[in-house]
């Protein structure tokens, strides 16, 4: 009769005890809080405006009109973003070269009556924008160039055009994995030394942290292109790392190319706020967007490997 009794406690205590393992488990992780974005310090806002300067390399023409564009639909460059987006402010305050507006929405690129506004357009980072589901974005985008304007693209505005190829070949170039890893130090050869929008390098190759893309082919294309700075692969740490696809080893880092009666020039400086509170670099990009607006006259012939 104990056993009995002993036998269907035993049974009764099972859910009970399982009951209290269950109500023992830890809870679910709640979702990770989206980092807080970057800011601009007063210190190192003075330290941009000091970098720039109150005049840019070339004198406008006439007044000119900068779009700003920094959507991403992939990986954020927050850093890259916020600072590069600050410098731009700053270099259209201080020097009156252009005027910047800044934007992350679609219609100001789909919309061709705001598009055609501007003397200039740069693609600040943007990563994936979606072509196909912004049907009139493409088209908009290549005959702005085509008609006279200017295409500025920084770093990650190569991680775009997946589904618009037409678009990618316009850029000279499409994201290929970066080997060259934002915590590594590099070393770029200039190609061309006297072109005017190397002049902030002075003629001499350089190291600096950077993260850089290699690009993919056919869009990319050294024929089609002036390449201004590319990776040093004399330099042993910047040629042993892993992860390279390119079996020409051409590994360019920045170009102009004519397109149409406009101008492209492209950069992979820009991950981080490194290459815009660093004279040299930041001035290289601000180079490259004057030579864009026509402003800053530059030979850019494509020159063969």
């Amino acid at each position: 009769m104990k056993r009995a009794v002993l036998t269907a406690c035993a049974v009764l205590m099972i859910p009970v005890i399982s009951g209290l393992a269950q109500a023992q488990k830890p809870a679910a992780k709640p979702p990770a809080a989206p980092k807080p974005e970057p800011v601009v310090s007063a210190a190192e806002a003075a330290q941009l405006e000091a970098i720039v300067g109150n005049a840019l390399h070339a004198k406008p023409a006439k007044p000119r009109k900068v779009l700003v564009f920094s959507r991403c639909e992939g990986y954020r460059h927050s850093e890259g973003i916020v600072y590069g987006n600050k410098a731009l402010e700053i270099a259209a305050a201080k020097t009156g070269a252009f005027q910047a507006d800044f934007s992350t929405d679609y219609a100001s690129l789909t919309d061709k009556e705001n598009l055609f506004k501007y003397d200039a357009l740069v693609l600040n980072n943007t990563t994936n924008l979606k072509a196909t589901k912004n049907p009139a974005m493409v088209p908009n985008l290549i005959e702005f160039v085509k008609s006279g304007r200017g295409l500025c693209v920084i770093h990650a505005g190569a991680d775009n055009f997946y589904d618009a190829p037409d678009a990618a070949e316009m850029v000279g170039g499409l994201f290929f994995g970066h080997p060259w890893g934002a915590g590594g130090t590099w070393a770029f050869k200039l190609d061309d030394p006297s072109s005017p929008v190397n002049q902030a390098f002075e003629g001499k190759g350089f190291k600096c942290g950077e993260e850089v893309y290699q690009q993919k082919s056919p869009f990319y294309d050294r024929s089609k292109l002036h390449v201004l700075v590319s990776l040093d692969l004399s330099d042993a740490k910047t040629a042993s790392v892993k992860g390279l696809k390119r079996e020409d080893k051409d590994f360019a880092v920045s170009w102009i190319r004519p397109y149409g009666a406009g101008r492209v020039f492209y950069t992979s400086f820009g991950h981080d706020k490194r290459a815009f509170v660093e004279k040299a670099r930041l001035r290289h990009i601000l180079d490259g967007l004057q030579y864009t607006l026509g402003d800053l006259k530059a030979d850019d012939k494509p020159v063969a490997k």
